[in-house]
């Protein structure tokens, strides 16, 4: 059922992209979008697409792009190729990856609350009765 772009025509492409769009834009949740990815594409074509926001995400932090041939196992031209698409062409890939950094923030963030939680009585105590730690200074070590 492949395709290629170019046999389609102007407005078969936009009505194709705007339903792929609409679908994605309605989806809810990290579980729900794994699972629509998960049916809508291949195990390969997530793969792809994972990496290529892998080399969005280290080109943003200005990791080099031999380092990340090396470490991902993709040719510079893929490299450029993401390079330029964040330059000029994709903004959205920037903003998806700065989203994505936040969500990973906040994971790390919910598993260090936890931890805590798990080993300190004084945590607990501070988050079960936070008024009376208002006049107390105690800072909990993580």
């Amino acid at each position: 059922m492949k395709i290629r772009a170019k046999n389609l025509s102007s407005k078969q492409r936009i009505e194709t992209l705007d339903s792929l769009y609409t679908a994605a834009g309605t989806i809810r949740g990290r579980g729900a979008m794994k699972l629509f990815l998960r049916d809508l594409l291949t195990e390969s074509e997530r793969i792809m697409l994972g990496r290529r926001i892998l080399i969005a995400q280290r080109l943003l932090a200005h990791a080099q792009h031999e380092a990340i041939a090396h470490e991902l196992g993709v040719g510079l031209d893929t490299i450029q190729r993401v390079k330029r698409w964040l330059d000029d062409q994709l903004p959205g890939y920037e903003q998806a990856i700065k989203e994505m950094e936040k969500e990973f923030k906040r994971r790390q963030d919910t598993y260090e609350d936890k931890k805590l939680y798990a080993t300190s009585m004084l945590y607990r105590l501070k988050k079960k009765y936070p008024a009376h730690f208002l006049l107390l200074p105690i800072k909990i070590k993580r």
